[in-house]
């Protein structure tokens, strides 16, 4: 199994929030707190170290304590930009992506992605509910961000199309299906009992 230590958590929270106004997801209230609050509580016993990723509000997210990285590309380019630059950041050996909008992720989220990349011996091991899979929740070794690079420098952006050319295994977390919701409208998160 890879050691905890050895794994860093990148959230990713690089957007624009356009579903929910135009406001930056991470930081809207949820049960008394930013709701990327939420997500750090829960990936921090399962890493060694976390980076965010965020390109607005950088000084509202360092005050959680954790490094804050901005998408070296530009125009909001999505999660990859966002993995690209935490991947920079991490001096582990594997890392974590998850989006700050995604406060029930499962606390054994790592552990279980950990074991579905050493058993299938893959480069990123992504989480699954039924036939459902969540790229934005996937484990990947570090290693891999020269292959990322390129991707990128050839104006790639969709994290599909670059999952395509790895060798990539799904795990199953059928079993904690509501825990991968995530909130990306008021509606939302009013009925997730946000605020």
């Amino acid at each position: 199994m890879i050691p905890r230590s050895e794994i860093t958590g990148i959230v990713l929270a690089g957007g624009q929030g356009r579903r929910m106004g135009g406001v930056d997801k991470g930081l809207v209230a949820f049960r008394g707190a930013p709701m990327v609050a939420a997500v750090i509580e829960r990936l921090a016993p399962q890493v060694g170290a976390i980076v965010v990723n965020a390109n607005q509000n950088a000084l509202a997210y360092a005050a959680f304590g954790h490094p804050v990285v901005a998408d070296a590309v530009g125009g909001f380019a999505g999660p990859l930009a966002g993995l690209h630059a935490g991947l920079a950041a991490a001096t582990t050996s594997h890392a974590v992506t998850v989006p700050c909008d995604s406060p029930f992720l499962p606390r054994d989220l790592v552990s279980r992605l950990a074991k579905g990349l050493a058993e299938a011996g893959a480069d990123l091991a992504v989480a699954r509910t039924h036939d459902q899979p969540h790229p934005v929740f996937a484990l990947v070794r570090t290693e891999l961000r020269p292959h990322l690079q390129a991707f990128l420098d050839g104006g790639g952006r969709k994290i599909d199309a670059w999952y395509a050319s790895l060798a990539v295994v799904e795990v199953a977390f059928d079993d904690e299906a509501e825990a991968f919701r995530n909130i990306n409208t008021r509606d939302e998160l009013s009925a997730a009992g946000g605020t």
